[in-house]
């Protein structure tokens, strides 16, 4: 089940309860904001994140960092130098908008090597 699922049931999640406790907030508020569509849990379940992140109402501000290829400059090691740099500094997310090279290859790297979504 999803965590939309969960809250919908009322059923509080260890991952809701991370949530909340990274977010300082009330358990029970964060479910709530969930099933109504005020709060969005990152998650993949194909992929163990280490640091959790939401997003949504009531929620501390988030960094995201863009890294990504180009058709000019295509090597994966520069890609997971800038994640290691994103993670170290404090992003809660990354995004690859990687656009040159084996763009699968790139991003089951990235997903790989992150702690985070």
């Amino acid at each position: 089940m999803t965590q939309v699922e969960f809250a919908h049931k009322n059923i509080v999640t260890d991952l809701m309860r991370n949530i909340a406790k990274i977010e300082r907030l009330p358990t029970k508020m964060i479910c709530k904001r969930i099933r109504e569509g005020k709060i969005v849990i990152l998650n993949n379940n194909q992929h163990i994140v280490k640091k959790p992140c939401a997003v949504g109402l009531g929620l501390r501000t988030k960094v995201n960092a863009n890294i990504g290829s180009s058709s000019d400059c295509i090597r994966i090691t520069d890609e997971l130098k800038k994640l290691e740099i994103a993670i170290k500094y404090g992003a809660d997310t990354v995004m690859d908008l990687s656009i040159g090279g084996d763009l699968k290859k790139i991003r089951r790297q990235i997903i790989k090597h992150s702690s985070i979504p």
